[in-house]
């Protein structure tokens, strides 16, 4: 089944997460975890046109409603203070409050069930062009992994320990979304 033309509206919850995931690194790893974030605020449009070329992607996300769902691979469970304190510094240091958002400037729906483009990406008060790729399914399924560079957008990754444990410069953004049947 192709995807029909039509404008479809995304967000959280029912059939749709964005969910970040970062890595640690540095030689007091094991005292930190590698986070699983949600992202509990965000929306997205997604024009098909007739003609695809003329298709397009908008996504907004809040940076104050990233929460953390899991922490992995630490010497010790993640306590909700933990979580609070990671919450504060993502959406105070890392992402000084501003808003998250993608705008494509070029997509293509291909036949072979991709969805490529490239866009502009807003985050931490800066806007970079990043490109995109994901699967789309012909049940309108969208997920695919996208790897972004913090110091790319001018964030400095964070360091605790006094620099013996980092989070590692490049995180995944994962997006699974079903677009709603027309």
């Amino acid at each position: 089944m192709a995807i029909q033309a039509g404008t479809y509206e995304l967000g959280p919850g029912g059939d749709a997460t964005v969910q970040v995931k970062t890595y640690r690194e540095g030689i007091a790893a094991k005292a930190g975890h590698d986070l699983v974030i949600e992202v509990t605020s965000w929306q997205a449009t997604v024009d098909v046109a007739e003609d695809r070329t003329q298709s397009k992607v908008e996504l907004s996300a809040e940076p104050g409603s990233l929460q953390v769902r899991e922490g992995l691979r630490g010497v010790k469970p993640l306590t909700e203070k933990d979580r609070a304190e990671i919450r504060r510094n993502i959406d105070e240091k890392v992402l000084g409050r501003e808003p998250i958002i993608f705008r494509s400037t070029a997509l293509e729906l291909g036949e072979q069930g991709t969805l490529s483009g490239r866009g502009e990406l807003q985050m931490a008060g800066n806007t970079r062009p990043i490109g995109i790729e994901l699967s789309l399914g012909s049940d309108g399924r969208i997920t695919g992994t996208v790897t972004l560079t913090q110091s790319e957008w001018g964030i400095k990754p964070y360091r605790g320990l006094m620099g013996a444990l980092k989070v590692r410069d490049s995180l995944d953004v994962v997006i699974d979304a079903r677009l709603p049947s027309g």
